[in-house]
């Protein structure tokens, strides 16, 4: 099946917001997808293939990542980039939709649903970022001086492309020259590492439990059994702090599902978002 894609770049809130959207049908259900952290649209593409045919999909690349904006003034806290979705989705006219979200993007997500529940349906979280603090002070002082965003490239620099896919994948033969450019290609521009800095500022880490339990749209938690990044003792923690949650585990799978387990997510998020609609 050939995709129709429109990609598109629109100002929101104060930035440059890169958004692809996917679409078979106008009558097909909305479903937004929100990457991880140092990530991109381009984590979802071979996910996509197989959710296109049952929805009209919506991937935004959240600032500073992918094609969006990068700009030192823009407020990169949980809470803004989550208006910042918001924002768009009104704009755009969506009055409602499902809501998916990988790692960081889970979080998003999540920030999503306590400032409009009445804009999401159902959300699908995958491998989400749960129960992460603020940084700390010193660094978030350390962020201010003038070559930190050096360092911040430098530390990516020595982790390389190639460790990070490692440490993110279960099935290192997943790994290749495809996957190692589209997740290099975002950090060759030199305004990224400023931004990250930035970043690192504004995040005031992750919701607190006493947000999660006042959440009460219907979530959908799918894990890889062997993830490193986020282990399944925090999506097994967090099933228990949402109240209509709840999880899958995919075995022989790590961090990265949307790559690893396309077809198999897939199936699960239908079943899920499409059981009574």
């Amino acid at each position: 099946m050939a995709l129709n894609i429109d990609k598109s770049i629109h100002n929101i809130n104060g930035t440059e917001l890169y958004v692809e959207r996917f679409e078979q049908s106008s009558s097909a259900p909305v479903l937004v997808l929100l990457h991880g952290f140092l990530s991109s649209s381009f984590s979802f593409r071979r996910l996509i293939p197989y959710l296109a045919g049952d929805f009209t999909v919506i991937s935004i690349d959240l600032p500073p990542f992918g094609q969006s904006g990068k700009s030192t003034s823009f407020t990169y806290s949980c809470n803004n980039l989550a208006m910042t979705v918001i924002q768009y989705l009104e704009e755009a006219g969506v009055k409602s939709c499902f809501l998916a979200g990988h790692s960081m993007g889970g979080q998003i997500s999540m920030y999503v649903m306590k400032n409009r529940p009445d804009l999401i349906s159902d959300t699908v979280l995958l491998c989400s970022s749960s129960y992460l603090p603020g940084a700390q002070r010193h660094l978030k002082y350390m962020s201010h001086l003038p070559f930190f965003p050096y360092l911040v490239r430098r530390r990516l620099e020595k982790t390389g492309v190639e460790k990070n896919l490692q440490n993110v994948v279960y099935n290192q033969n997943l790994i290749d020259d495809d996957m190692r450019t589209g997740y290099l290609t975002p950090f060759l521009d030199n305004q990224i590492f400023k931004a990250l800095a930035k970043m690192l500022r504004d995040r005031e880490g992750d919701l607190a439990e006493q947000d999660l339990h006042n959440i009460q749209t219907r979530c959908l938690l799918i894990w890889g059994e062997h993830d490193k990044v986020v282990p399944l003792t925090i999506g097994q923690r967090l099933h228990r702090d949402l109240p209509n949650s709840s999880l899958i585990v995919i075995k022989d799978t790590g961090h990265l599902l949307p790559e690893e387990q396309p077809e198999m997510v897939h199936r699960y998020m239908k079943d899920f978002l499409l059981d009574a609609k």
